[in-house]
């Protein structure tokens, strides 16, 4: 199981970036294919991002495609997720996981949710 701990979320104006960063200690992260969530208070988690074991997959919510870029850093035990042209509705806690093939968080394979990290963007 690998622990995670999110970083990098702040306040941002529309139409402006931010990157945020995901580093996993534990077990070997390069085992696990990773993804980004999202939450807003009062809703369910929703998936926004995953890539593969050795980077060379990714997938998107149709919200984010084209705004949004998941990579990863074996090395450094690192998933990122690069965000562009924010828009207000992207305003949510944000969250790594392991995920499985279908994109859901994998739960066998991490401690518990990381603290999150959160991201407003203002109108």
């Amino acid at each position: 199981q690998v622990q995670l701990v999110e970083s990098g979320g702040g306040l941002v104006q529309a139409g402006g970036s931010l990157k945020l960063s995901c580093a996993a200690s534990g077990r070997t992260f390069s085992n696990y294919a990773m993804g980004w969530f999202r939450q807003v208070p009062g809703k369910e988690r929703e998936f926004v991002a995953s890539i593969g074991r050795i980077g060379a997959s990714t997938n998107y919510a149709d919200s984010v495609k084209g705004r949004f870029t998941i990579s990863r850093d074996n090395a450094k035990s690192t998933v990122y997720l690069q965000m562009n042209s924010l828009i207000p509705e992207d305003t949510a806690v944000y969250y790594c996981a392991p995920v499985r093939p279908d994109f859901t968080p994998n739960p066998h394979a991490m401690d518990s949710w990381g603290k999150g990290t959160l991201v407003t963007v203002s109108s």
